[in-house]
């Protein structure tokens, strides 16, 4: 079994944490600069408040009622930290899809266990960390993420939702659902399957995969089979713009080595700049984290993670390596054996509706159109010659961080 864990209302969450008389208030979280609106709690939510919303366009009369705060990544990173940590208690394979988002893998684990396995690990997070979650079991990635919404929407679940693919309640609420809900179909999906008469989850359940997969894609046809509760999905296949973009990896030995962790970070960051470019994003924020194997005792334990606003919103690598680079240095430690680091970009807006704070720094058209190109160039060769034909500094041969492959 697979459990999608998702922190309601996270940003939102973590300032009522440290900020009790939240509680019950319509709060709103802004992204940098106090721009937009980006994390609302579900009481401004029912006043009307979109996400998206640019702050000075809430009407007067509702921005009145509103607790407007402005983010807090680094304490956002490290309550999304420690709500991990938390997780990995209770199962070894955690696979952080966002910075409020983690699947977990049950495999192994006895089925008539789990919900009562997973209303306990909720009220730890709960007791740990102060912030609520909900989750959402299945046998496939996407009927998690379903499970997930009703674990939210309907109260009867208690935060814990199960959905068995071949269970009538299944049947009787996928037959409901609209295909444009489903994790992966985008609205011109939607659309195009509506022409083809499936409109339902349900129905695209029972549509030919080979035929959709002549029509759409390879992700399309797997989103079929995950329906049928067949895990098929890797997190990368999701080509719907994300939330946040992490890249990590865990080393092939570990180091205590300055030099490995610049070179790794500069890997990571290049790739998330990457995939940041791939889904036409830019990036207002970038958390960096480092962290030691919590299981060898005989070490000193560290783990930490910092978060780097940018400058101006960016999808060049060269700004994002400088910026994760400058994250690294502050949270480096001497003496200490590190197993894995990685990097997040957070806060990410769409490249043609790109909104500039009063106060951030802003580039000459010359200047972002010779990024734009420089960025187009290193992507194209990297795709049409191979992965790592053209990178920000070369690694050394025999480094600690690459991994293993025996």
């Amino acid at each position: 079994m697979i459990a999608l864990v998702d922190c309601n209302n996270f940003y939102v969450s973590c300032e009522r944490v440290f900020n009790p008389k939240l509680e019950g208030r319509p709060v709103g979280v802004l992204s940098n600069n106090d721009g937009c609106v980006v994390a609302r709690s579900a009481e401004i939510k029912k006043l009307g408040v979109a996400m998206g919303m640019p702050a000075h366009q809430i009407d007067p009369r509702i921005r009145r009622q509103c607790i407007l705060l402005s983010s807090n990544y680094a304490l956002y990173g490290d309550m999304s930290r420690r709500v991990t940590d938390v997780l990995s208690q209770h199962t070894p394979n955690v696979d952080i899809y966002s910075i409020d988002e983690s699947f977990l893998s049950f495999e192994g684990f006895d089925p008539e266990s789990l919900e009562e396995r997973c209303q306990v690990m909720r009220y730890q997070v709960r007791r740990d960390t102060g912030i609520p979650v909900s989750i959402g079991l299945s046998t496939s990635k996407t009927l998690a993420k379903i499970a997930n919404h009703r674990a939210k929407k309907e109260p009867h679940f208690n935060g814990v939702a199960i959905m068995h693919p071949d269970s009538k309640d299944t049947r009787v609420f996928l037959e409901q659902l609209p295909v444009t809900e489903i994790w992966g179909v985008a609205g011109r999906n939607g659309a195009r399957l509506n022409t083809l008469g499936i409109q339902t989850a349900w129905q695209l359940r029972e549509a030919a995969p080979k035929h959709l997969r002549k029509h759409f894609s390879v992700v399309m046809e797997r989103i079929v089979y995950e329906l049928r509760g067949e895990n098929c999905i890797s997190l990368d296949d999701m080509d719907q713009p994300k939330k946040q973009i992490m890249v990590s990896r865990s080393f092939g030995r570990l180091t205590n080595s300055k030099a490995d962790l610049h070179e790794a970070i500069r890997v990571h960051t290049s790739r998330a700049g990457e995939k940041l470019r791939k889904q036409a994003g830019l990036a207002r924020a970038i958390m960096v984290f480092v962290r030691t194997n919590r299981f060898r005792a005989d070490l000193p334990s560290y783990s930490k993670s910092l978060v780097v606003p940018l400058p101006h919103p960016t999808d060049d690598s060269r700004e994002l390596v400088r910026a994760a680079i400058a994250g690294l240095e502050r949270i480096f430690k001497k003496y200490i054996w590190y197993q894995k680091c990685g990097v997040m970009l957070m806060d990410l807006c769409d490249h043609n509706n790109e909104q500039l704070g009063l106060l951030a720094e802003t580039k000459s058209d010359e200047e972002r159109i010779r990024s734009e190109k420089l960025m187009a160039t290193l992507d194209k060769l990297n795709r049409e010659h191979g992965k790592g034909t053209v990178r920000l500094g070369m690694p050394r041969k025999g480094n600690a961080w690459e991994l293993k492959c025996q």
